[in-house]
């Protein structure tokens, strides 16, 4: 008798796909609009967040899910410090959220008290792309100093996006970013992607964001 396979991986995929999709129904319920929000290292993750937050501030309820490699509650704590409940997911060294983690930090947040919910996933290019976590749209904060050839160098992430944020635009006139070259290539992945460039430091193109993700809220509030 020959040895049976067992496509581990798939099944890994496909018990994370079902448990999005009940992370999902339950946001739904609560009519909680969610954000999973990936980057690299360094491309203003937090800041963007908290930038967010700022404008929302009276407006609306947001929670925030903060996941990191490491057992360090840092960024969590300045969400808190913002005014705004936050769970910090120690990921035990995975570069990536699951469906999984996400729904142990639903736990823990009041979400028939929230109208947004933004999860900050752990900066990297390469491993959050593949891992649904039940949210209303994927976005990717991109920076100026990461350089304007990563659209080419990381597709699947880019593919996969619903919004994209390039950052720190403010650095522009300081560094060697071509923003015809980048946006071309976002375009041949993601035609027509949903893009905002804006720059956490000056508050540039901020309002924009967040004008599209107030609209967002209220659609969802809607239906």
């Amino acid at each position: 008798m020959s040895a049976i396979r067992v496509p581990v991986v798939e099944k890994i995929f496909s018990a994370n796909d079902r448990m999005a999709r009940l992370n999902h129904d339950r946001l739904q319920k609560d009519q909680v609009f969610s954000v999973n929000l990936m980057a690299s290292p360094g491309a203003g993750k937090t800041s963007f967040i908290l930038q967010t937050i700022k404008r929302l501030k009276g407006v609306l309820r947001v929670g925030v899910i903060e996941g990191d490699t490491a057992p360090v509650t840092i960024d969590a704590d300045k969400i808190i410090q913002a005014g705004m409940p936050a769970v910090q997911i120690n990921t035990g060294g995975d570069c990536h959220l699951d469906a999984s983690m996400v729904s142990d930090g639903l736990d823990q947040l009041p979400l028939n008290e929230l109208d947004l919910l933004i999860i900050e996933n752990v900066g990297n290019l390469i491993c959050p792309a593949a891992w649904d976590l039940g949210t209303d749209v994927k976005l990717l904060v991109a920076s100026v100093p990461e350089g304007d050839d990563k659209p080419y160098k990381y597709p699947n992430i880019y593919r996969g996006l619903d919004v994209l944020v390039i950052n720190k635009t403010d650095l522009l006139q300081y560094i060697d970013f071509n923003m015809d070259y980048f946006r071309q290539g976002v375009e041949l992945l993601n035609p027509g992607l949903v893009t905002f460039p804006v720059s956490c430091k000056t508050g540039e193109g901020i309002d924009a964001w967040i004008d599209w993700l107030t609209g967002k809220v209220e659609e969802k509030k809607l239906h």
